[in-house]
């Protein structure tokens, strides 16, 4: 009896490390399998400054109410303050979403924690601005991170994603050539996401897409553009579906030819659906991503089964 008991201790020490290592995957891991994976026919849903229709924008609550509906990743906003601190924000300066006035970079972040968020309708709330630091602690594991307009900062606040453990986590994008970034950045690519922004309306957006499908094969790309009168879009998105995402804002109707948001509520179908359909959107950052959610849930196409997404 006893012998079998030591066998059977045996045999559970020898299944925790399995245990464990199962446990440890991530809803994080889950979003970065989707990414990486373009051609699976679900959409990845970016929630632009967090759920700022229900709490301030690049608030804690904002980002915390889109990890609940289960957004792949939240787009947030980084300055920086005067003794060198990094908060959410996304204007230089402090007059149109705090009780403060004047430039980030003028103050501390000591006093700018004294502040007060206002929400949509330019009111004080009882949130307060938060530091890139929390947020990252606030994220970690749950949620995809778009770092916006911390591209000049980010040899400064990486340091920050060690410490959190959040490189994995990160996305970042710029409007520059391949070869600057790949100069001022390559030793971050390893860990953290770069991806490509394209004016596809400008007369480089061709050579662009080409440098860097040479160089770098991101995994996704972000394109905007006016019209429907420009095809570019088109023949883009049938070039680079089966190799890389493809990201849409449709925060308002010139970044996607007019199909955004708004046209959405009207018609999700002319809406979301053309860019799903006809230029291969893999990823959509939007203002509504509760609405969002709901349509893609209508069409299959959230997270499917691999067998149904080839």
């Amino acid at each position: 009896m006893r012998s079998i008991c030591i066998l059977f201790f045996v045999w559970i020490s020898c299944c925790e490390p399995f245990g464990a290592t199962a446990q440890q995957r991530t809803k994080v891991d889950e979003i970065r399998e989707e990414l990486f994976n373009a051609e699976r026919k679900s959409v990845l849903v970016v929630a632009h400054r967090g759920d700022w229709r229900y709490a301030p924008e690049n608030s804690l609550t904002a980002i915390e109410n889109v990890i609940k509906l289960g957004v792949d990743v939240v787009e947030i906003d980084v300055q920086q303050t005067k003794d060198g601190h990094f908060i959410l924000m996304h204007d230089k300066t402090l007059d149109r979403t705090t009780t403060g006035k004047g430039a980030v970079a003028d103050w501390t972040l000591e006093a700018i924690q004294k502040l007060k968020l206002r929400n949509g309708l330019g009111l004080p709330t009882r949130h307060t601005v938060p530091t890139l630091e929390e947020a990252l602690h606030l994220a970690k594991d749950k949620i995809m991170i778009n770092l916006d307009k911390a591209y000049d900062y980010f040899d400064a606040l990486y340091p920050l994603l060690g410490k959190t453990g959040t490189e994995y986590q990160i996305i970042m994008k710029g409007a520059q050539p391949v070869d600057s970034v790949l100069k001022q950045y390559g030793q971050y690519l390893d860990k953290v996401i770069f991806m490509p922004v394209i004016n596809l309306d400008k007369e480089d957006a061709m050579t662009m897409i080409t440098g860097y499908m040479q160089k770098m094969s991101p995994v996704a790309y972000e394109f905007s553009y006016v019209s429907d009168t420009n095809l570019l879009p088109i023949e883009v998105g049938t070039l680079l579906a089966p190799k890389s995402r493809i990201w849409y804002n449709t925060l308002w109707s010139t970044l996607a030819g007019g199909h955004d948001d708004d046209s959405a509520l009207e018609d999700p179908d002319k809406g979301y659906g053309f860019l799903i359909d006809s230029l291969q959107a893999g990823i959509i950052q939007t203002d509504r991503p509760e609405f969002l959610m709901r349509y893609l849930e209508s069409r299959d196409r959230r997270n499917p089964a691999p067998d149904s997404s080839l």
